[in-house]
């Protein structure tokens, strides 16, 4: 028994050991797998160490007493897929204008280099948002209470007009306890669900909510309690309900704080459309912006709002300026001063002011401009359906979208300016149609307008009434001053400078060219040009039938420009017709190739009618034109100088811009002996024609465009075709915005991928298109039968010649005297 006893002691003592080992062993592989995950987790970020301080910028000695950049703090909430996206975007744009600081309350481990990043310990990125929410809550009370005056608790996807937001909260008292935000009590389908008393409610979280440091003083140490007793799965419901238990005050009941603190029920594609919209020009708050771009450009729009207040204010100055110095009898401009009291010179800088302060401070009046004869007399367009104008070339014109945008925004202005006042009055009047309209523009002054518009009176207080009215509304928009851009080094004076030095000149030259362009782009957006896409080769392309003499002065032209001066050309001719028609124009060529072996002379020959569409097509989809060449389309009544390549050159840029030049077409020589005197008795510029254009063939080959519509014979209709096919590929990749919201998040990369061609239309004088008959033919297609009626009529002559040649004959007098004496 002794034995046994023994024996089952010291088993029992060497399987302890054995345990202990093995205990041992274990507990060394868990120390060290904990030493390697923070090793690891060194190695992804740095230790956050900064206090909180620190990370928001601001030092320990400022208080809301001594500096302006303590008003409010304002925390983000965001999580870690966010950082680098829509947290960016607000930091970026509204988030740097915060009347104080701004922190972004994301994940515990969550971090970022370019945003000030707290991450909250012991909270994750889970859906709904609860503990991170009533967490940073307690951080700001923690580590700011004593720091700022207003807290406010916003979103990573709302939009803040600081500006706006400064404004409102600095009427209101902050030592008192304030919940401020959008009242909300739930949907239909959660009614009855969040365990809310019938006078109770939340501010929606959405649009961000608004606490005083009184508030935050007396919520914020009862936030572990609130979190333990939550009764949703809302956090802002939650924090509604912490702050009415513990500080006794709701969210703000008034009704117009849905129209400041602005939510869009729109969901992802909200503010994707158009933003010229009142809600959006008077909010404080803006939500949601679901997407970086949007938050971008909902930014540009705003900061482009505030501009033009300040332009606006500033013509307000010069205007009392003047007014002032009339009342008070003082001199006006000298030497040294604009006005009394203002230098001509800034006195910080020293550099002079630019503004024309006797123009600007003209008070609104439609008879600021007096002419001195008939010729200064300022012309009406009037407005309607169409633009009516008595010396445009198209009399009767579609109203562009540039000035339909001008209108509605003078119309939009105007319409809050007399609603401005409408709460306390009880009405309202709303916008629904204009009638009709005048519209006259002085180079000086600014554009005046006479609209007559249709308007909706609503009286909801009282006796409550809708009735239409009619209104005339007088509006003069001024322009403001002339802003000047100067760069650090005089471009021209170096140019000239260097032209002293022949020797050196050359090289010099190309530097500019190299880094002057940039300069230029900086403020003009300008494409930067380097030497060699200066000289990017240009493949004309000419269809042709027939019209031999015009083909042979066309050839003639070509060998004298692009060949024996330009050097860096080649020429594709697509011909029609049958051998013999044809015959002639193949010898032109040849002859032409012999003379100039080295030169790519090309010809691709069609037989049947004649088609330009397909002619192009054919062309641009050949192997004789590279993808890194630019297409010139031409035809053969056109002459062209080396200044016209040149500019074919300088406008037409790979991927990004189609250069359509207006050509001078010339009228008949015969109808005017004086037309090599006066331009305009020589011919006109042909704004409608789009014939005639360049364009790289890797963006016509590209999937977007896909060269030219084949479908189109005889005369005209298919440059329109193609213009309308570059503009609708435009306009689909404006849209790119609003289809973000279901878009992959990566889109921004794909979407550079795609080309999006801008068109650019200038006056180009040395593209003539030489005068010839034209004969329409019947059997065209009634639209490319009206165009080309259209063409052949503008070349008759001028209006003033037509006007001549019909009052010369006396029938036509007599009859517009009867027409007279009718009416």
């Amino acid at each position: 028994m002794k034995k046994r006893s023994a024996m089952s002691k010291r088993k029992t003592f060497i399987f302890s050991c054995f345990g202990i080992a093995i205990g041992l062993c274990i507990g060394t592989v868990f120390k060290n797998y904990r030493a390697l995950e923070i090793v690891k987790r060194c190695k992804i970020r740095p230790t956050q160490t900064r206090s909180a301080l620190e990370i928001i910028g601001m030092s320990s000695d400022e208080t809301i007493y001594n500096s302006q950049k303590n008003f409010v703090f304002v925390g983000v909430m965001t999580a870690k897929n966010f950082l680098n996206g829509r947290a960016k975007a607000v930091f970026d744009t509204w988030g740097k204008e915060v009347p104080g600081r701004i922190a972004f309350f994301s994940s515990e481990g969550s971090y970022s280099s370019s945003i000030p990043v707290i991450d909250l310990k012991n909270v994750d990125d889970r859906y709904p948002p609860q503990k991170k929410s009533f967490m940073m809550l307690y951080y700001m009370y923690e580590h700011f209470i004593d720091k700022f005056e207003w807290f406010i608790r916003a979103d990573d996807d709302v939009y803040m007009d600081v500006s706006n937001l400064e404004e409102f909260l600095r009427s209101i008292d902050s030592s008192k306890p304030q919940f401020i935000g959008q009242a909300g009590k739930g949907n239909n389908e959660e009614f009855g669900l969040l365990s809310l008393e019938f006078d109770e409610n939340f501010c929606m979280g959405g649009p961000g909510v608004i606490l005083s440091r009184e508030t935050l003083r007396r919520v914020a140490p009862h936030i572990p309690a609130c979190l333990k007793n939550l009764y949703s799965t809302h956090e802002d419901v939650e924090i509604g309900r912490c702050v009415q238990k513990f500080a006794g005050i709701p969210c703000t009941w008034n009704y117009e704080m849905q129209y400041i603190m602005r939510h869009n029920s729109s969901g992802k594609t909200a503010f994707t459309g158009s933003l010229k919209k009142k809600d959006v020009n008077s909010a404080i708050s803006l939500h949601p912006v679901k997407q970086a771009p949007l938050m971008y450009r909902l930014h540009s729009y705003i900061q482009g709002l505030k501009a033009h207040e300040l332009r606006q204010e500033s013509l307000y100055v010069h205007r009392d300026i003047i007014k002032m110095s009339k009342l008070l009898s003082l001199n006006g401009i000298s030497d040294k001063y604009l006005a009394p009291g203002v230098p001509l010179y800034s006195p910080l800088s020293g550099e002079e002011r630019f503004e024309d302060h006797t123009v600007l401070g003209i008070s609104p009046d439609l008879n600021k401009f007096l002419p001195n004869n008939t010729n200064e007399i300022l012309t009406w367009e009037f407005i309607a359906r169409s633009l009516y104008s008595a010396y445009h070339s198209n009399p009767k014109r579609k109203i562009d979208g540039t000035t339909k945008e001008g209108l509605e925004d003078a119309i939009i202005e105007i319409m809050e300016h007399i609603n401005n006042f409408s709460r306390q009055r009880g009405r309202v009047i709303e916008f629904r149609e204009l009638l009709y309209g005048y519209s006259r523009l002085n180079p000086v002054h600014g554009q005046d307008l006479i609209l007559d518009l249709l308007l909706i009176y609503k009286k909801y207080r009282g006796k409550k009434m809708t009735v239409p009215v009619r209104r005339h509304l007088y509006i003069q928009r001024s322009f403001t001053s002339i802003f000047v851009k100067e760069f650090d080094e005089n471009f021209f004076n170096l140019t000239f400078q260097m032209s002293a030095n022949n020797s050196e000149f050359s090289s010099k030259f190309k530097n500019i060219l190299n880094t002057g362009f940039a300069k230029i782009s900086n403020s003009f957006s300008l494409p930067v040009f380097q030497m060699n896409d200066i000289k990017s080769k240009i493949a004309f392309t000419l269809p042709i039938k027939g019209r031999i003499e015009s083909y042979k002065n066309f050839i003639r032209n070509y060998e004298k420009i692009a060949i024996n001066s330009d050097h860096n050309c080649n020429l594709l001719v697509i011909i029609f017709g049958h051998d013999e028609e044809v015959k002639e124009h193949i010898e032109i060529l040849k002859s032409l190739k012999s003379k100039h072996a080295y030169e790519e002379i090309n010809f691709i020959r069609i037989v049947g009618n004649f088609s330009r569409g397909l002619g192009l097509d054919k062309a641009v989809r050949s192997s004789y034109i590279k993808n890194e060449q630019i297409i010139f389309f031409i035809d053969v009544d056109m002459s062209f100088t080396q200044e016209s390549l040149d500019r074919i050159r300088l406008n037409t840029i790979e991927g990004k811009q189609v250069y359509l030049p207006i050509v001078f077409s010339e009228y008949n020589k015969n109808r005017r002996a004086s037309y090599q005197n006066d331009l305009n008795e020589r011919g006109f510029f042909r704004q409608f024609g789009f014939g005639i254009c360049s364009i790289y063939k890797s963006d016509i080959m590209s999937p977007e465009i896909n060269g030219l519509d084949i479908d189109i014979y005889g005369w005209g209709l298919e440059d329109v075709k193609f213009l309308e096919k570059i503009i609708a590929n435009s306009y689909k990749q404006n849209l790119i915005l609003q289809n973000t919201a279901d878009a992959e998040t990566n889109f921004i990369n794909l979407n550079q991928t795609r080309k999006k061609l801008h068109v650019f239309r200038s006056p180009d004088p040395s593209l003539v298109h030489v005068y010839h008959e034209i004969d329409c033919d019947f059997n065209l297609e009634a639209l490319q039968y009206d165009m080309c009626l259209g063409t052949k009529a503008n070349t008759l002559g001028n209006t003033n010649l037509i006007e001549e040649i019909f009052l010369s004959n006396e029938q036509n007098i007599d009859y517009i005297l009867k027409l007279n004496g009718r009416n």
